[in-house]
Parts: C-alpha cells; structure tokens; sequence
C-alpha cells in the first residue's frame, strides 16, 4: 500500500463526497475506505447512502433524495433537488474540503462541481458519462466543472484528452468484483436450478420503460427456444418490486404465471411461475443478477451496464435494445449518436464479439434464432472466452485504491504519487 507523507499522513485531509444512487453509493463506501488507509486521519462529509455512513461519511443529506428518473420525476422533485444542491454547496464552502468529490449523478454533481471549483476547491468528478457514445463535447464542459475526471474505461481518457481535460483510467469496479474463474455450480445451487439443466437468463432492463418495450419480445423469444430445448429452464432477475410486477404483467399477457406466483421476497430465490398447459416454466427472482447470470448458458439481455457484468460472468449472451421510434430517429438524424457498437463488449472489443439486436430488429424470432446455437453449446467458445479474460485482466484496476491515488494526487502532487496506480 503507498503511503503518504508524514505530513500528509498526520494530519486531517477533508473530503466532501456527493453520491446520488445505490451504485454511487457503494463507489463511495469503497473510495472512503481507500482513502482511509492513505489518510487514517481524514474527515468525510457530503450526501451518501448507508454503505457510506458506515464507512465513515458525515451525512448532509440521503443519497435517495437525488435518486430521481424520468422527466415527470425530475419536474415533480425539482425544487427540493435545487433546494438540496444550494445546501450542499453552502456547506461544502464551510467545511472547505481538500477535494470535494462527484460520483456519478452528472445533472445534479457537475453544477455543484462548477461553483466550488469557481471558490478554489479542487473537484472531482468520478464516473464519466458515455461522451464515447453520443455528445463528445460535453466533454469540455465537464472539464470546467472538474479538475480530474476518474474514467472506468480504457477509451474515456483519450477522448477527454482532445479537449484538454485531466482524465484518468482507474479500472471499474465490477471488474474487481467478479472471480476470473466464474462458478456455475455454486450460482445454480443458490437458486434451486438443477446441475444438469439447460438454463437461460433474462434481463430485459432495470427500468420500467425498458421492460414495457423489451419484456414482450424477451418472453416471446423465450417461449420460442423451450420449443426447440426440452426443459429448458428461464430465470429472470428483477431489479425491484415495480419492475417485477411489470414484468408479471407480461407474463401474464403472454399465459406464463398469474402475476403473482413465484414472486420471491427480496434478494431470494422464487419457485417456478407457471400455470397448467404453460410451454415452460419461468423462475422470477428479486435481485441476484449476478447469480442468474453465473448461473446460466445463455443471457438473453438489454444493453447496458448489464451487459458488462455477463462479460465478466464469462457466459455467451446476445444484447437487445429498442428506444422510442422517435427518439431513435431524432437521435440518429442529428448525429448524436457516435458509436455504431452499442454493447460494452463489443466497444472494449473494438469488434463484434457478441450479437446486437436493436430496434427492428429486435423480434422475439430474431432473438430466439440468436441465442439457440448458445444454449445448444452448453459450453462458451473458447475464443470468447479468452476475449472476456483479456478485457477482464484490462478493467481489474484495483479501482478504489486507484482512484484514491488519483485524488492524492491532487493533493499531494502526481510527483508523490506511484507511477501507473492511478492511470492507464
């Protein structure tokens, strides 16, 4: 571990965090603790989850307070957010903090980030928006609100540097947290799945607009392939109580379950959803994504931060998206849109490596046809696999001590810090 200068050490850096969801919140937590041990004596303030309070932040505000998504959210909460980031503001000018921190949450974090960098606090903004795939030069913008932008991908810090932007590759996170050597046994044991089945995963978003437009043909697909695959088991993982009952609902639309059996409690596994003459029987799970996905043959998901974890679970999947007709062609007609790769891997990759089904083409035959060569493997290819492992390797940073040293840098000057802890 490095260590810091005696002076540094011994005295009482100040760190002023802002985290606005769960995600952010467990960034936190891990970058506290990092810190921690550079700077045993540091004091930490700002707006965090319970991961962060219990890792040592003084808490302004909750971090749920900020977690606000979709249009008519934002406008029903907007004066409280507006109230809230004056606060924080205000108290970050009194407690004057060494650093002051931005995890994640860009709408609320950068205009924070602007003022206190505009009073001479050093900022910090952690976690890049995807200026890799559509708007660039926000990128610019983000340099004035921030001193050192924290990047979790290899391509991020390139694109910043175009526009004169301190960036810094400190690895992602997942990346530390998934095994290289992933354990299916294990996974299916802890969700009720026989060894020997043939299993697939769904994940049709962890959103409420997602699964309204993706669940219908994620159902239908798979619906599909137990046609083709005798006992052919489906687990899909939910990412809370409302997603699970949209998600019932299209189970139900489609004579799969009632919408109601099944239904596990949080964080546990459920039993079989069916009823009588249904094609196959669907297991609808709250949470353990990560177990649905180590568990299975084939995933079967929206693209996404999703789609990075089945990389690092090493299991095949095909990655389907679809948006609002109109949005797609105001999106695409303007040329907002920079990437002609949408799933992480394969814009790691800088290839193909996995299939990408988007808008019209994303059909519920299309998807079947995509996925059953997968499930009939019953093994990923070996040179898929070696592509995962070599990006995995790529992203496994250590990303909180990593992104610790960034920060000291800011402090202690990059000359103190170790060379290559904290960039790519």
């Amino acid at each position: 571990m490095p260590i810091a200068p005696l002076e540094i050490l011994f005295s009482s850096p100040r760190f002023a965090l802002v985290a606005g969801e769960a995600s952010g919140d467990l960034l936190g937590a891990g970058l506290i603790e990092a810190l921690r041990e550079r700077y045993p004596n540091a004091q930490f303030a700002g707006v965090g989850g319970p991961r962060m309070i219990a890792a040592g932040l003084e808490a302004w505000h909750p971090s749920e307070k900020l977690s606000v998504m979709g249009l008519v959210e934002v406008l029903k909460h907007l004066p409280e957010l507006l109230s809230i980031r004056r606060d924080v503001v205000r108290r970050a000018l009194e407690f004057k903090p060494d650093v002051f921190i931005g995890i994640d949450a860009p709408d609320f974090n950068l205009g924070v980030e602007r003022r206190l960098k505009r009073n001479g606090i050093r900022t910090v903004h952690y976690v890049s928006p995807s200026i890799w795939a559509w708007r660039e030069k926000r990128a610019a913008k983000i340099g004035r609100s921030a001193d050192r932008v924290l990047c979790l991908f290899p391509m991020e810090p390139p694109i910043y540097a175009r526009h004169g932007v301190d960036a810094r590759f400190v690895g992602h996170p997942l990346a530390d947290a998934f095994p290289l050597e992933p354990e299916r046994a294990a996974a299916r044991a802890a969700l009720g799945l026989p060894a020997d089945a043939t299993v697939l995963a769904l994940l049709p978003g962890s959103r409420l607009g997602e699964i309204a437009r993706l669940g219908a043909d994620f159902v239908g697909a798979a619906q599909l392939l137990a046609q083709q695959i005798p006992g052919l088991r489906v687990v899909a993982p939910m990412a809370g109580a409302a997603c699970r009952d949209a998600f019932a609902s299209t189970l139900a639309k489609a004579g799969i379950g009632n919408g109601e059996s099944g239904m596990g409690t949080a964080g546990a596994a459920a039993s079989p959803s069916s009823i009588p003459d249904s094609p196959f029987p669907i297991l609808v799970i709250n949470g353990q994504a990560h177990e649905a996905m180590l568990a299975a043959d084939a995933i079967l998901l929206a693209s996404g931060t999703a789609t990075l974890e089945a990389m690092l679970a090493k299991r095949p999947m095909v990655v389907a998206y679809r948006i609002a007709p109109m949005t797609y062609r105001i999106v695409k007609g303007l040329g907002m849109l920079k990437v002609e790769r949408y799933a992480l891997p394969n814009i790691l990759a800088g290839r193909a490596l996995v299939p990408e089904l988007m808008q019209d083409d994303c059909t519920p035959a299309a998807l079947a046809e995509a996925t059953l060569p997968m499930l009939r493997a019953g093994a990923i290819d070996p040179a898929l696999l070696a592509e995962y492992r070599r990006l995995h390797l790529a992203l496994r940073r250590d990303a909180s001590r990593s992104a610790a040293a960034a920060i000291a840098g800011l402090i202690e000057g990059d000359d103190a810090v170790p060379a290559g802890e904290a960039r790519a």
